[in-house]
Protein backbone atom coordinates (compact mmCIF):
# COMPACT_ATOMS: atom_id res chain seq x y z
CA UNK A 1 0.00 0.00 0.00
CA UNK A 2 2.76 2.47 0.90
CA UNK A 3 4.57 1.80 -2.38
CA UNK A 4 1.41 2.70 -4.30
CA UNK A 5 1.04 6.00 -2.41
CA UNK A 6 4.71 6.84 -2.95
CA UNK A 7 4.42 6.00 -6.66
CA UNK A 8 1.30 8.18 -6.97
CA UNK A 9 3.08 11.10 -5.26
CA UNK A 10 6.14 10.73 -7.50
CA UNK A 11 3.98 10.61 -10.65
CA UNK A 12 1.95 13.65 -9.56
CA UNK A 13 5.18 15.54 -8.86
CA UNK A 14 6.58 14.56 -12.27
CA UNK A 15 3.42 15.87 -13.96
CA UNK A 16 3.77 19.19 -12.13
CA UNK A 17 7.42 19.42 -13.17
CA UNK A 18 6.61 18.56 -16.78
CA UNK A 19 4.03 21.34 -16.85
CA UNK A 20 6.60 23.79 -15.47
CA UNK A 21 9.61 22.66 -17.50
CA UNK A 22 9.43 25.41 -20.11
CA UNK A 23 9.29 28.06 -17.40
CA UNK A 24 12.21 26.45 -15.54
CA UNK A 25 14.38 26.32 -18.68
CA UNK A 26 13.57 29.86 -19.76
CA UNK A 27 14.24 31.28 -16.30
CA UNK A 28 17.57 29.46 -15.94
CA UNK A 29 18.72 30.69 -19.34
CA UNK A 30 17.66 34.22 -18.49
CA UNK A 31 19.63 34.19 -15.25
CA UNK A 32 22.75 32.46 -16.59
CA UNK A 33 22.92 33.68 -20.19
CA UNK A 34 23.59 30.27 -21.71
CA UNK A 35 23.71 26.64 -20.66
CA UNK A 36 24.00 23.18 -22.18
CA UNK A 37 21.49 20.43 -21.46
CA UNK A 38 23.34 18.46 -18.81
CA UNK A 39 24.23 21.71 -17.07
CA UNK A 40 20.52 22.56 -16.85
CA UNK A 41 19.73 19.20 -15.23
CA UNK A 42 22.51 19.65 -12.68
CA UNK A 43 21.53 23.23 -11.85
CA UNK A 44 17.93 22.23 -11.18
CA UNK A 45 19.12 19.34 -9.04
CA UNK A 46 21.41 21.70 -7.09
CA UNK A 47 18.80 24.44 -6.63
CA UNK A 48 16.22 21.96 -5.34
CA UNK A 49 18.59 19.97 -3.10
CA UNK A 50 18.07 16.89 -5.30
CA UNK A 51 14.27 17.13 -5.04
CA UNK A 52 13.79 17.72 -8.78
CA UNK A 53 15.74 15.57 -11.19
CA UNK A 54 15.13 16.41 -14.83
CA UNK A 55 15.50 13.53 -17.24
CA UNK A 56 17.01 13.90 -20.68
CA UNK A 57 13.78 12.43 -22.05
CA UNK A 58 11.86 15.40 -20.68
CA UNK A 59 14.44 18.15 -21.12
CA UNK A 60 15.67 17.71 -24.68
CA UNK A 61 12.22 17.65 -26.36
CA UNK A 62 11.46 20.89 -24.51
CA UNK A 63 14.74 22.47 -25.65
CA UNK A 64 14.15 21.36 -29.26
CA UNK A 65 10.58 22.71 -29.20
CA UNK A 66 11.73 26.08 -27.86
CA UNK A 67 14.46 26.22 -30.49
CA UNK A 68 11.97 25.41 -33.28
CA UNK A 69 9.68 28.19 -32.01
CA UNK A 70 12.53 30.70 -32.17
CA UNK A 71 12.61 31.16 -28.41
CA UNK A 72 16.13 29.73 -28.13
CA UNK A 73 19.20 29.80 -30.29
CA UNK A 74 22.02 27.28 -30.11
CA UNK A 75 25.75 27.26 -30.55
CA UNK A 76 27.82 24.08 -30.69
CA UNK A 77 31.30 24.13 -29.17
CA UNK A 78 33.98 21.53 -28.71
CA UNK A 79 34.85 21.15 -25.03
CA UNK A 80 37.33 18.51 -23.84
CA UNK A 81 37.01 16.70 -27.16
CA UNK A 82 33.20 16.62 -27.00
CA UNK A 83 30.63 18.75 -28.78
CA UNK A 84 28.32 20.66 -26.45
CA UNK A 85 25.23 22.46 -27.63
CA UNK A 86 24.72 25.69 -25.71
CA UNK A 87 21.26 27.25 -25.51
CA UNK A 88 20.62 30.98 -25.26
CA UNK A 89 17.43 33.07 -25.26
CA UNK A 90 16.50 35.09 -28.32
CA UNK A 91 14.72 38.44 -27.94
CA UNK A 92 11.42 36.57 -28.34
CA UNK A 93 12.68 34.16 -25.69
CA UNK A 94 13.27 37.00 -23.25
CA UNK A 95 9.68 38.18 -23.78
CA UNK A 96 8.38 34.63 -23.41
CA UNK A 97 10.30 34.26 -20.15
CA UNK A 98 8.69 37.37 -18.68
CA UNK A 99 5.25 36.13 -19.75
CA UNK A 100 5.81 32.65 -18.33
CA UNK A 101 7.03 34.05 -15.02
CA UNK A 102 3.95 36.31 -14.76
CA UNK A 103 1.68 33.36 -15.59
CA UNK A 104 3.35 31.20 -12.96
CA UNK A 105 3.11 33.87 -10.29
CA UNK A 106 -0.60 34.43 -11.02
CA UNK A 107 -1.21 30.67 -10.95
CA UNK A 108 0.59 30.24 -7.62
CA UNK A 109 -1.31 33.14 -6.08
CA UNK A 110 -4.61 31.63 -7.21
CA UNK A 111 -3.64 28.20 -5.87
CA UNK A 112 -2.72 29.85 -2.59
CA UNK A 113 -6.17 31.43 -2.40
CA UNK A 114 -8.05 28.28 -3.38
CA UNK A 115 -6.10 25.94 -1.10
CA UNK A 116 -5.64 28.37 1.77
CA UNK A 117 -1.87 28.10 1.64
CA UNK A 118 0.43 30.70 3.12
CA UNK A 119 3.21 30.74 0.53
CA UNK A 120 5.70 33.56 0.45
CA UNK A 121 6.38 34.59 -3.13
CA UNK A 122 9.06 37.13 -3.98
Amino acid sequence: MHKKILYTCIMANQQLIKGSLTTIVLHLLQTTGEMYGYEITQKVKQLTSDEIKLTEGALYPTLHKLEAEGTLTTESRKVDGRIRKYYRLTEDGKKATAEKMQELEAFLLNMQRVLGLNLKLR
